[in-house]
């Protein structure tokens, strides 16, 4: 690099906190995901929908989500974050709308599963990784967490306004409305969205998170070769599949196990939860090491789980106030996984190909929310109770938390092209310093 340029570099206007803002904002508008509960709760009864039809527009939404963050991930790794989330919003909004013309659930998987959910997973492959390229090593863990808690402060206001919007307009009306509205805001906020200029070194790019080290840049291909990404896929898989099982189910775990009508105070509780649990994990992560955090994480959402197979109609447990807080408790634990996880695969794998490495890692979040939630409408249906699903999720969060002691650092076997070196001297001086004159006329004759 030139020195003209490193100077360029050297005074770049840092636009690390707009970028992170937008990112934000983004995500708190794709969030909507969250919501499905209060949504499947406003289906009309005449439809006919049975427990596990609500839950595949939900499950397919996260599994579609999850499969698209690696083409999305490569595009934003490519082409830069703004195009990708402008096709995100576009998504969004016009799946939203085509559900918003249909009864039934084969209509709502096509729009809010398959284009909503796609739309999604283009926004928020594109929101982490121009904002953590701003910063150093040392804050990737802040960072990642306040971009990813917007998706999870999502439910703090839409929950309630989707509760609002159907008690006054009826469902397919409000699912139109919100469909418009994130189309808008997401399209508007893509374009604030830069990766820094290539060469960019961040202030204070020395120092690194606790229990970390600078990682090279790795291919997909090497990462896929560690042993390392397999078991962060694993833990990846429990920790988010359990969060979204109870997530997908919130309103009706309140209504049907606890007798709690006021499924939209859990869902807001459990939002505000999610939320700050990305920010206040990636803070600890960044002081006490990811491995450390993802196992107190993985521990308290076992026993979190455990405590609400025992809320039942009629005891302690089963009291709004006490249902809010352990709905909030388990957002944050469940909202960690989506600041420690991204966080960890920049430290292991580096940043160049972050998008579609994360995007590959993110894939654990679909296939655990797809598997779980669906399980649970299934056992519900057949059994007439959550209980099964709870302990399951439980026994997964025990094995995650095992599984924190294996993960190390991984080894890269980086492909490199080979280095030709140019051919040594014939005579060369027995001491350093400069050849004599007739050594110098040797070596040039032959």
């Amino acid at each position: 690099m030139d020195d003209g340029n490193q100077a360029r570099l050297e005074h770049a206007k840092n636009h690390g906190w707009r970028v992170t803002l937008a990112g934000m904002g983004v995500n708190l508008a794709l969030g909507i995901l969250y919501t499905w509960s209060v949504v499947s709760k406003g289906i009309p009864a005449e439809w006919n929908w049975s427990h596990t039809d609500k839950s595949w527009p939900y499950s397919i939404a996260c599994l579609v989500f999850c499969l698209v963050m690696v083409p999305a991930g490569r595009l934003q790794d490519q082409l830069g974050p703004r195009l990708v989330a402008t096709v995100g919003g576009i998504l969004v909004g016009i799946g939203m709308i085509v559900a918003s013309f249909t009864t039934s659930p084969a209509g709502y998987i096509l729009g809010f599963g398959i284009l909503a959910g796609a739309g999604i997973g283009f926004g928020y492959a594109a929101a982490t990784p121009p904002a953590v390229k701003w910063f150093p090593a040392a804050r990737t863990g802040l960072i990642a967490g306040i971009v990813v808690s917007g998706f999870g402060l999502a439910s703090v206001y839409a929950a309630p306004l989707a509760t609002w919007l159907i008690a006054t307009y009826g469902l397919q009306t409000s699912v139109m409305v919100l469909g418009i509205a994130f189309l808008v805001v997401v399209v508007g906020l893509a374009q604030l969205l830069a990766a820094p200029p290539k060469g960019y070194v961040p202030a204070g790019a020395a120092k690194t998170a606790a229990g970390s080290r600078p990682a090279a840049d790795s291919a997909p291909r090497e990462m896929l070769r560690t042993p390392q990404f397999y078991l962060l896929w694993f833990m990846y898989a429990c920790g988010a599949g359990a969060g979204l099982m109870i997530i997908g189910k919130l309103s009706d775990i309140g209504k049907l196990q606890a007798g709690v009508e006021l499924g939209f105070v859990l869902v807001a509780s459990l939002a505000v939860g999610n939320g700050a649990g990305r920010i206040l994990a990636g803070i600890a992560s960044d002081k006490f090491g990811r491995q450390q955090t993802m196992f107190g994480c993985f521990v308290l959402q076992a026993v979190l789980i455990l405590l609400l197979s025992r809320a039942t109609e009629g005891t302690t447990l089963a009291t709004t106030v006490v249902l809010a807080l352990v709905s909030a408790l388990i957002g944050a634990n469940y909202g960690a996984n989506l600041s420690l996880f991204p966080s960890i695969t920049k430290d292991y794998y580096g940043l160049k190909n972050f998008g579609v490495n994360y995007g590959l890692v993110f894939t654990a979040w679909g296939v655990g929310g797809f598997m779980l939630a669906l399980l649970a409408g299934k056992l519900y249906d057949k059994f007439q109770t959550f209980a099964y699903a709870y302990y399951g999720a439980a026994a997964l969060l025990a094995m995650a938390a095992v599984t924190t002691f294996l993960v190390k650092p991984p080894q890269v076997a980086h492909e490199t092209a080979e280095v030709v070196h140019p051919p040594r001297p014939l005579v060369e001086p027995a001491i350093a310093g400069p050849l004599d004159e007739e050594a110098l006329e040797i070596v040039e004759q032959r």
